[in-house]
């Protein structure tokens, strides 16, 4: 239920508004509701749109280049129309990609280990190798709230972790700048510059091109680009992404950059395709690494992708019945907030033209705040400080499970208990109002059990 001026409630009114909404909770919580919202996962509707890849019958299987997908050989870098279809959505040279496996992460996952044991291109040592001599940590710059796959990352390795406060255009490059410029142990930052999970902010003109001016005082620091939704609009007008890669290279920085993406919520989750682009220079040195533990990339699974997508057309003509199957679902979610927190009727335009993007920021509810994406995966919610983590067991009690509280932050600590990200993808309308409905009745309750305590 709407509570009005619920930031202003003491006193009596505050215990006989907390026992009524405690009535309402006990009803969902005795219902044996089961609903798991835990990822950004595509629903069973999305991935049916590629069934057709699973079904090839006696179609050619010789590249481009004249190698057959079914057997070695071919550039390690990847088939040339896998190359060449992610050259066009990086809006970069087919010299400057390389097309690999399933997983953007692994990719990710596989550099930083490189890096570590074998050191960058043009790197005179590796990065252990730096961290022995000088007796300090690694150290890596996490944007906040962010993804919580990235941070296990640097987390498993034993990188000191250092926050950095998302702003309605990207990081907090004052941060960024002074961080980097003064401390050679600080290696990359991680980033996702279009629809950023889980806030959903697409970085600015600004943001970009501070990025490629750094100044890194580790003359090894790499920029970790991870463009995961640089198609997955929403709308007929989609946020528009500044090409780092092209905007470093203006200022001779091209190597200090790793841009990453993949089609794992274009086609099959787990069974797409990914791609690298960055600097010839890198590609050349990536490609001599991965020639040592593999003789060539799965072409058969890059060709079918092409076969399917065809090019950035056919591309455009995918992702728009993505968006249809999945605008409805981020719009039902807003309009349920606003209805719980500010007391109106939410309609989709009503964010449209206006810019409420913003970690920690979005559209101001009575006693939370939440972010209106116009693309990507999440929605990001702040609730009042201290009671993320006690709205969210509360919700798990009433049979409902969101991502953990902390998830969004390193180590899974968020300084303010405050984050939640909620991911609308998977459900189905009816489940996903149920679901959102329980959240916003657990926070009130958690609001107001922390008021009268």
């Amino acid at each position: 239920m709407y509570v009005p001026e619920i930031a202003k409630l003491n006193g009596g009114a505050a215990h006989k508004t907390l026992a009524a909404l405690r009535a309402e909770y006990d009803q969902y919580r005795t219902s044996g509701l089961a609903l798991d919202i835990q990822r950004g996962r595509p629903c069973a509707e999305q991935l049916d749109l590629a069934a057709e890849m699973l079904d090839w019958g006696n179609a050619p299987y010789i590249c481009e280049d004249g190698n057959d997908a079914r057997n070695y050989g071919g550039g390690i870098e990847g088939t040339p129309e896998a190359r060449k279809l992610f050259a066009d959505l990086f809006g970069v040279g087919q010299k400057n990609v390389i097309a690999w496996g399933n997983s953007s992460l692994n990719l990710m996952y596989d550099l930083l280990v490189k890096a570590m044991l074998s050191g960058v291109c043009g790197a005179e040592k590796p990065w252990l190798a730096q961290a022995s001599e000088s007796g300090e940590k690694l150290k890596f710059l996490c944007p906040v709230p962010g993804y919580d796959r990235h941070f296990l990352m640097t987390e498993t390795f034993g990188f000191e972790m250092i926050n950095i406060d998302m702003g309605p255009g990207g990081p907090d490059m004052d941060a960024v700048e002074r961080l980097t410029a003064a401390d050679h142990m600080i290696k990359g930052i991680w980033n996702i510059p279009k629809y950023q999970n889980p806030t959903g902010i697409t970085y600015s003109d600004e943001t970009v091109r501070r990025f490629a001016a750094l100044k890194p005082k580790a003359k090894d620091f790499r920029i970790f680009w991870d463009n995961s939704y640089a198609v997955h609009d929403l709308y007929d007008e989609p946020d528009e992404l500044l090409n780092l890669l092209e905007e470093a290279k203006k200022r001779g920085n091209e190597d200090m950059v790793y841009m990453f993406a993949s089609s794992s919520k274009i086609t099959f989750a787990g069974g797409g395709i990914t791609a690298l682009a960055a600097s010839e220079k890198n590609i050349t040195h990536i490609a001599k690494q991965l020639s040592v533990q593999t003789i060539c990339s799965d072409k058969l699974n890059q060709l079918r992708h092409v076969r399917y997508i065809k090019d950035m057309a056919g591309l455009s003509h995918i992702m728009k019945i993505h968006a249809s199957l999945l605008r409805p679902k981020f719009e039902l979610v807003l309009g349920i907030l606003s209805e719980e927190f500010r007391g109106e009727e939410f309609q989709g335009e009503d964010f449209q033209g206006e810019d409420f993007r913003g970690g920690g920021g979005g559209m101001p509810g009575d006693i939370c705040a939440w972010t209106c994406p116009r693309g990507g995966y999440f929605i990001s919610l702040d609730a009042p400080d201290g009671c993320a983590k006690e709205t969210l067991r509360m919700a798990a009690e009433a049979g409902v499970k969101f991502t953990p509280a902390g998830a969004t932050f390193p180590r899974g600590v968020d300084p303010r208990d405050r984050n939640i990200r909620i991911a609308p993808t998977v459900p189905s309308a009816a489940e996903l109002g149920v679901a959102i409905k329980v959240l916003a009745l657990c926070i009130k309750i958690a609001y107001l059990k922390s008021k009268v305590q």
